[in-house]
């Protein structure tokens, strides 16, 4: 037996055994030393790729990290869009409320979120963001949806359009803070943003400005303005159909446009749809009957939403330019009530259009517009052809045939300011009656037959002669060449009611009735007659009619007016009659005893002039002034002697409702409608400047009356309700004027060529004004009871004979009953103003009118009174 080792680790070798038993041992392991080798290689490989896997995380955060932070560094400042306030569309309404018009760069109405229908936020949820209330601003699911359309995509070889995973928080960020570039840096900072916006600000908050905000095409911008763009209606007014189709056009207002790419719109609108009902906001009969239904778009009218208000809604554009600037006027969200009247608006465009085609017929026909072939599509080529807007309802047609003495003439549709087409394409008959006023322009030859006028392929406008009937008598109409303005004023406000600045606002933006500087004529001469009623003067004080010579200086010509009868001069008569009948000698003569620096005061005070110069012409109306002011001007006899100030705004009010300008400047103390418990009315101070004495104004009413009656617009008589007026003719008959009144309505009319030029022998303002203001009137006053003038208290009538401006009995048949102020009396003689060359001349009548002898007798004068500051209104 072997003895154990020395040494413990020493091994102890085995017994020798056999060959045999040797052979059958089992073989010792193999590799052994090669498989820790390897195991050892895939540790150190592991642990080498861990230790670069973690330098190479280390390096892509920390370069993520720079990124961050250097994008971050210039990102605009998330916290502005607390103070931001979108540029909201300026909207002009009419004094009961109906809009007018509106301006806008961006056609946006806010709306707060708290009045949004719950159908509107949850189909644009179901469209852009379903998980908007449950993500931080960034929707992972939506970003891996994304990711997986661009590789399916990409695989399939389509060229589409990368589907977006962007958040309405980060379609907020983009569209307030960023710009629309494709770029992955936009896209970093746009999450960024998201996240910081949503941990300022609630949901509600971000989705409000983001439907506030989004652009919807057809220059809508916000959900507000898309509903009344697209389909004319308010929010809570929409279908599920209309607000899945409002919810469809933020990915591109081009690619669903209602009427070039219906089909698509239909196919998004109706996926909208699924979606809403998927996400359970609607059940899947309301979803299937939505379906079914057509987009039902109905483009709302961008232009003046009130029948011929453009004029006037031009004029208050002008006015919110000048007194808020460009950026209010188009983004400032005002709301402007106006003083628009809309029925006596449509009344004064009918009026003055019904004159100026009247009297332009008078100068004949000048042709037709156009020829066509109508061998072809007439109706193509018709279309074609380029014509004014809002001239309803004329309609442009074509001669398609003449026999029997009529002519058929085929229509077209007329396109209105916002695109929309009126009327058919329709055919009606012209009869020779209808055109046989068609007098030839040039050789003032009338025609005998409806060939004379009209030849196949002529290009023609003609209207109803009711508009009420379209299958009635139809006639040949002309666009005229002269032009006019009819305007409306309250009295005793100066608040505008109506104003039409010309026959087609679309030929000619220039207000006639507001910007047009033109010699008045004898519509002026009633402020001459008040400063000598207001210094002295009475109604039945006696001036020469008769010639006058008037030395003009050194080295110029004798002047020599004249009255528009250049043969006839009446000799002494009443002021009175000077007014009534218009005399140009006796205004002339008054005004030279009067003295022209007065009646330039007078001028000024009324507003008529800013500074009349102080020369005798300028009694005759010789200075250039406005329609508008001389309208104002009457106002302030008609209600009393009080000035006002002329207005086509009653309050402006900013976005959030605070007024901010109002033309009645005075102060309610106690008015507070809510506070109502039967107590009196409060009192409110009229703040309006006495300008001339009331008594003085009413014998100015009482003589105008004197006009209608028996003056020079004697064609009113026939209307037989009280009214008072003046008319007007310049030199030539280039201008003709009225203005007139009612006790609470007064209106003027002015007609001229917009190059002055003569008229025609005849054409004076009695025969043409006169008639559109006699139209006006009859309209605007239809449902009112006739009601007569105020007579303020201390007037005095007295009977005078209506020549003499005498005493007379009651048996006179030529007497009426005279106004005096408290301290005057009729006379029972008289002096002459004006019968010597000195200008103070009188000579002493009896009662029957007889001269007994030539004598010098100033007439009695005073001081006038001192009402107001006499300061002009401009």
């Amino acid at each position: 037996m072997r003895e154990p080792p020395l040494y413990p680790d020493e091994p102890i070798y085995p017994p020798v055994q056999s060959p045999r038993r040797r052979q059958q041992q089992p073989p010792p392991p193999r590799q052994q030393r090669p498989r820790k080798r390897r195991k050892s290689l895939l540790l150190r490989f592991l642990g080498f790729a861990f230790a670069a896997g973690v330098v190479v995380f280390l390096c892509a955060a920390a370069g993520a990290g720079y990124i961050l932070w250097k994008t971050s560094q210039d990102l605009p400042d998330y916290e502005s869009l607390a103070k931001y306030e979108p540029p909201v569309m300026t909207r002009i309404h009419a004094n009961n409320g109906s809009l007018i018009a509106e301006y806008a760069r961006e056609r946006r109405i806010f709306v707060p979120i708290n009045t949004i229908p719950k159908r509107v936020i949850a189909a644009f949820l179901s469209a852009e963001d379903k998980r908007f209330y449950e993500h931080n601003g960034i929707d992972i699911q939506g970003i891996g949806r994304a990711v997986f359309k661009i590789v399916e995509a990409k695989m399939s070889g389509s060229d589409r359009r990368a589907e977006g995973g962007s958040t309405i928080t980060q379609q907020v960020a983009k569209n307030f803070l960023l710009s629309s570039e494709r770029s992955m840096e936009r896209k970093l900072k746009e999450a960024i943003l998201a996240v910081r916006i949503e941990s300022a600000y609630s949901k509600d908050k971000i989705l409000e400005l983001y439907l506030n905000e989004i652009y919807f095409g057809i220059g809508a911008y916000g959900i507000a303005a898309a509903s009344l763009s697209y389909f004319n209606k308010e929010l809570h007014d929409l279908s599920i159909s209309e607000v899945a189709y409002l919810a469809a056009l933020p990915k591109g207002p081009n690619n669903y446009h209602p009427f070039r790419r219906e089909k698509q719109a239909l196919i998004r609108r109706d996926w909208i749809i699924g979606q809403m009902m998927e996400n359970g906001y609607i059940t899947a009969e309301e979803a299937a009957e939505e379906k079914a239904k057509p987009l039902g778009v109905n483009l709302r009218q961008t232009g003046p939403h009130i029948f011929a208000a453009d004029f006037f809604a031009e004029e208050v554009r002008r006015t919110l330019l000048s007194q808020f600037g460009e950026d209010k006027l188009y983004g400032g969200g005002l709301s402007v009530r106006t003083t628009l009247d809309p029925s006596l608006q449509q009344f004064a465009r009918n009026a003055l259009v019904d004159g100026l085609v009247a009297f332009d017929r008078t100068t004949g026909w000048r042709g037709p517009v156009e020829q066509l072939d109508i061998n072809g599509d007439w109706g193509k080529a018709l279309d074609d052809v380029k014509t004014p807007t809002g001239l309803l309802p004329w309609r442009l047609g074509v001669v398609l045939k003449i026999e029997g003495g009529k002519a058929v003439v085929g229509l077209r549709p007329e396109k209105q300011q916002d695109g929309s087409l009126v009327g058919k394409r329709e055919a009606v008959e012209l009869t020779f009656e209808e055109v046989k006023w068609a007098r030839s322009a040039k050789t003032r030859t009338a025609p005998k037959t409806i060939n004379d006028v009209v030849a196949l392929g002529d290009v023609i406008y003609v209207a109803p002669k009711n508009p009420e009937n379209l299958a009635g008598v139809w006639t040949l109409m002309q666009i005229p060449q002269v032009g006019g303005g009819i305007i409306a004023l309250d009295p005793n406000t100066g608040r505008v009611l109506a104003d039409v600045g010309g026959f087609s606002f679309s030929i000619s933006q220039f207000d006639r009735a507001i910007q047009a500087r033109r010699q008045p004529g004898s519509v002026f001469k009633p402020f001459v007659y008040a400063a000598a009623l207001d210094n002295g003067y009475k109604p039945t004080s006696i001036i020469l009619d008769a010639p006058i010579e008037i030395e003009q200086g050194p080295g110029q010509d004798i002047w020599r007016p004249e009255n528009y009868e250049k043969s006839h001069s009446a000799g002494p008569s009443t002021l009175r009659f000077g007014i009534e009948k218009s005399r140009n000698q006796m205004t002339v003569r008054l005004a030279q005893d009067l003295g022209m620096p007065l009646i330039t005061d007078y001028a000024k005070r009324f507003g008529i002039y800013d500074d009349l110069l102080p020369v005798l012409s300028m009694s005759l109306g010789a200075g250039e002034t406005t329609l508008l002011r001389l309208a104002t001007a009457y106002c302030s006899i008609a209600n009393g002697g009080h000035q006002v100030r002329p207005t086509l705004i009653d309050r402006i009010q900013d976005r959030w409702g605070r007024t901010v300008w109002r033309h009645d400047r005075r102060v309610c103390e106690g008015c507070n409608s809510e506070a109502w418990n039967g107590q009196e009315e409060p009192e409110i101070f009229d703040d309006r400047p006495q300008i001339i004495d009331p008594h003085t104004a009413y014998q100015m009413t009482s003589i105008l009356e004197g006009v209608i009656q028996r003056g020079t617009a004697q064609s009113l008589k026939k209307l037989d309700r009280p009214l008072a007026g003046k008319t007007g003719t310049t030199n030539e008959e280039k201008d003709a004027w009225f203005v007139g009144y009612s006790p609470d309505l007064v209106v003027g009319v002015f007609i001229g060529y917009d190059t002055p030029r003569p008229m025609g022998k005849g054409n004076t303002g009695g025969k043409l004004a006169a008639p559109v203001f006699a139209d006006f009137i009859k309209a605007a006053l239809a449902d009112k009871p006739a009601a007569p003038f105020r007579v303020p208290p201390g007037i005095r009538l007295a009977r005078v004979n209506l020549q003499t401006g005498l005493r007379a009995g009651a048996e006179d048949p030529n007497s009426f009953m005279e106004a005096f102020k408290p301290d005057e009396e009729p006379d029972d003689a008289y002096s002459v103003i004006g019968f010597s060359d000195q200008g103070g001349g009188g000579a002493g009548y009896n009662q029957t009118g007889g001269i007994e002898e030539e004598y010098y007798e100033p007439a009695p004068r005073r001081r006038a009174p001192t009402f107001g500051s006499g300061g002009g209104l401009w």
